[in-house]
């Protein structure tokens, strides 16, 4: 046979040898490359954006100026920069309505901007509330034999109004379509309600007490 007479040292001649005559073989893997970290966004930053109704009730364009950081083309260091935000605030929108600016806050090399978002607010009005009812106060005679009232509305136009019911302390009415634009239908318009404060008499003489006697059911 071919392999007779073959020394066992020729057998592993083609293989490095270690220390003691042992087999040095590697078989240890590479270490990957190490990955550079992932960038985080920042958290958003929130600013109120205070409006009035009658904006909300015909639109606006309001403007903010920001100041951040910004990268400079090297991508390692940084300038102040300002910045003028221009926010259309559409007919009807709600209180708590947001408008968000991706991305436009402090800038570094380690981080993703946060965005700015903007939160609408109601300013105090003198007259008008959002979810609130306009307070109009009528005399006794009139609750009782029906009214007139003069309601004003936000685009200041007056209208009148006629109650030919009784009205009680306290009572509320919806007058059609004279309030705010329908966030999603801007053609069409909310409901403002007339709530009713009847100014009662602190006295009255005996000969029309003794009328209302009469009249009126017990």
């Amino acid at each position: 046979m071919g392999s007779e007479g073959m020394d066992i040292d020729d057998l592993f001649s083609g293989f490095p040898m270690g220390m003691g005559g042992f087999i040095n073989m590697n078989f240890s893997r590479s270490c990957p490359a190490h990955e550079p970290t992932q960038k985080k966004q920042d958290p958003s930053v929130t600013h109120d954006l205070r409006v009035s109704l009658e904006e909300v009730y015909s639109s606006c364009n309001e403007k903010m100026k920001i100041s951040h950081t910004w990268l400079n083309p090297d991508r390692k260091s940084i300038h102040n920069e300002d910045k003028i935000l221009t926010m259309e605030v559409k007919q009807g929108w709600k209180e708590g309505t947001k408008i968000t600016f991706p991305k436009e806050g402090d800038q570094t090399s380690n981080n993703i901007s946060a965005g700015i978002v903007f939160v609408l607010k109601d300013k105090p009005h003198n007259i008008f509330e959002r979810d609130g009812s306009d307070v109009i106060r009528i005399s006794l005679w009139e609750a009782l034999c029906g009214c007139t009232v003069s309601v004003l509305t936000m685009d200041i136009r007056t209208i009148p109004v006629v109650f030919k019911d009784v009205i009680r302390l306290g009572m509320q009415r919806k007058v059609p379509r004279e309030a705010h634009p329908l966030p999603k239908v801007p053609k069409k318009h909310g409901d403002p309600v007339v709530e009713f404060e009847v100014i009662f008499l602190e006295r009255i003489p005996q000969m029309s007490r003794t009328i209302l006697e009469q009249l009126l059911p017990l």
